[in-house]
């Protein structure tokens, strides 16, 4: 075999990984917590610092884990998705406040309102950690068994909701 085709071989082989590259969404990050038990943590509430919430206390039901902050842009996007949906009563909705300052938190949601059936104060991240967090938004649904079955990276659209979110909490909930 001549010496040129190995640098030749080498440029086309790096052209098909690029090329397949590009091709996928980088909102699809595959999580490595996804179908495994939803890391432990027992945190403070945002409105009640006193009183402290577990992933535990949610044995038994099927949920969503929503990854926030005030000083998210993105999350302010998707906000008004989580408010519609909380008026829907579809599923607890709980909210994980994210490496932020409690009172900016509290003014956000009375600002903008209030979707979460609660949320809990991670000042540190050291949860978000845990839970694999790239970036806020983030959102997991999680299973009665509590094992995380969904993960979405940056905002829910609408879109999401319907044809992913949606069709897995019925699954979950045994009404497919």
């Amino acid at each position: 075999m001549k010496w040129w085709l190995w640098p030749l071989g080498l440029f086309l082989v790096l052209v098909v990984f690029l090329g397949v590259g590009l091709t996928l969404n980088p909102r699809e990050v595959p999580s490595p917590l996804i179908g495994k038990p939803a890391p432990p943590f027992q945190l403070p509430l945002l409105h009640e610092a006193e009183k402290t919430f577990s992933q535990k206390d949610m044995l038994g039901k099927v949920w969503v884990l929503n990854v926030w902050a005030s000083w998210c842009g993105p999350c302010r996007d998707e906000h008004p998705i989580w408010v519609d949906l909380a008026k829907a009563n579809v599923v607890p909705i709980y909210g994980l406040n994210y490496k932020d300052k409690r009172a900016d938190s509290i003014a956000w949601l009375q600002r903008y309102g209030d979707p979460y059936v609660l949320s809990v104060s991670d000042t540190q991240g050291r949860i978000g950690i845990d839970y694999g967090v790239y970036g806020v938004p983030e959102t997991y649904v999680i299973d009665k068994a509590g094992v995380i079955r969904f993960k979405q990276v940056g905002p829910v659209t609408p879109a999401v909701l319907k044809d992913k979110i949606f069709p897995l909490i019925a699954k979950l909930n045994g009404n497919v």
